[in-house]
């Protein structure tokens, strides 16, 4: 299970809303965006003395059905991987050193600012990302459902599925798992949120793949989970 060394940094609010799928921008809905939503400023509109009719409302056009094309690649296979330890730091409301065993062939990445780590597999089909920076406040659970809520207003172009929800409650750990089609293929996701032993979370982890990836990422995604450790210090 993961573990963590934290500094005196940890005041403010955890994880950031969402990327799956990428997750859902980035790197596809795998990394995640949030999506945009329309703010108004709560205040009613005057009434006019007369009852006018009105325009029906304009509705935005249904987006055409994608195509979907499989994607036959051969499947990754969980016995065939073998794992490296690797370390990178993550910034956000503090500085994580992270330390985390994963496939030790696949190349390492970071978006700016580096919020997250990703590693990659030499295809560029499959890929992990690690985050970690953000204040430990939330509870898995609390992050899993704020994420499950953002997918239901991604673009139906997106064609988000959510398969599956579970909580550990002997960990605490948070596993949501869906697919989203970002092109013409569909792809795999498994995010996971990692508790420490206050019981919030300390990570958030992404993998994401094939359709018929599914026991190697789950397989990837566990050795992160089990391995993973962060150090915190401030920025």
């Amino acid at each position: 299970m993961a573990g963590r060394r934290v500094g005196t940094a940890l005041l403010g609010s955890g994880l950031l809303a969402i990327t799956l799928l990428g997750a859902a921008g980035g790197y596809g809905v795998g990394l995640w965006t949030t999506p945009g939503t329309a703010a108004t400023n709560g205040e009613a509109s005057p009434l006019s003395a007369l009852s006018l009719p009105t325009a029906p409302p304009t509705q935005s056009p249904t987006p055409p059905a994608k195509k979907i094309v499989p994607d036959d690649s051969p499947a990754l296979e969980a016995d065939e991987l073998t794992y490296k330890t690797r370390t990178f730091t993550a910034r956000m409301a503090v500085k994580s050193r992270v330390r985390v065993q994963v496939p030790a062939l696949w190349d390492f990445t970071q978006p700016d600012p580096p919020k997250l780590g990703r590693y990659t597999d030499p295809t560029k089909k499959r890929w992990i990302r690690i985050e970690a920076g953000f204040t430990v406040q939330r509870p898995p659970a609390e992050s899993m459902a704020i994420r499950i809520s953002e997918l239901k207003a991604i673009p139906a172009n997106q064609m988000v599925e959510v398969l599956d929800e579970q909580v550990d409650p002997d960990t605490h750990n948070a596993t949501l798992v869906y697919t989203y089609v970002p092109d013409s293929s569909v792809r795999y996701v498994i995010v996971r949120w990692i508790a420490d032993e206050s019981g919030n979370c300390i990570f958030e982890m992404g993998s994401t793949g094939l359709p018929q990836d599914e026991d190697a990422l789950l397989a990837v995604l566990d050795r992160a989970t089990e391995t993973a450790t962060r150090t915190d210090e401030d920025i």
